[in-house]
């Protein structure tokens, strides 16, 4: 799997000042270490399909913890699912795997999944500022991995732009 930091420093713990570096800047979080090292070890010992993948980044958002991964073709939505079930096991904390994109909609649908998201709509604001609302149907609320508020600040910090969930 390819990965922000080397190889090395992830699986000794011990950082080289470039990846110290990475950490300090706030470029990597420090909790993203673990999930490296585990996502190298599964490499290692359950899915070799993950060499060609890659890592971009980890949030974490209260009880969730998403992750933005490039996937290989080689690699199966399901096998996705197996690792997150892993990473919830090891890390105890409930675990999402997204593909990275940068269409709003498609990360929200896979952060949303099973509630399916009706639609985005953009809202110019009167500063000149831009915020999106995504709308789900309220019959699908339930469906939700976690509270509103915490799917909002998680899809915020992905695309850097303030985004609020509406349901309707």
């Amino acid at each position: 799997m390819k990965i922000p930091l080397d190889y090395i420093c992830v699986k000794s713990g011990l950082l080289c000042n470039r990846c110290q570096s990475l950490i300090d800047r706030g470029e990597v979080e420090h909790f993203e270490v673990d999930v490296m090292k585990i996502l190298l070890d599964l490499e290692e010992n359950q899915f070799k399909e993950l060499k060609d993948a890659v890592y971009h980044k980890a949030f974490k958002v209260d009880n969730l913890l998403i992750l933005l991964v490039t996937s290989p073709p080689s690699m199966s939505h399901q096998k996705w699912i197996k690792i997150a079930k892993i990473l919830q096991e090891k890390l105890g904390i409930k675990v999402r795997i997204l593909e990275k994109s940068n269409n709003i909609k498609s990360t929200a649908s896979q952060l949303l999944s099973p509630a399916r998201v009706l639609g985005v709509n953009t809202v110019w604001l009167p500063d000149g500022s831009v915020q999106y609302v995504i709308r789900i149907s309220k019959n699908e609320k339930r469906f939700l991995p976690a509270d509103e508020n915490s799917l909002e600040e998680a899809l915020s910090k992905i695309h850097a732009i303030p985004i609020k969930i509406r349901v309707e």
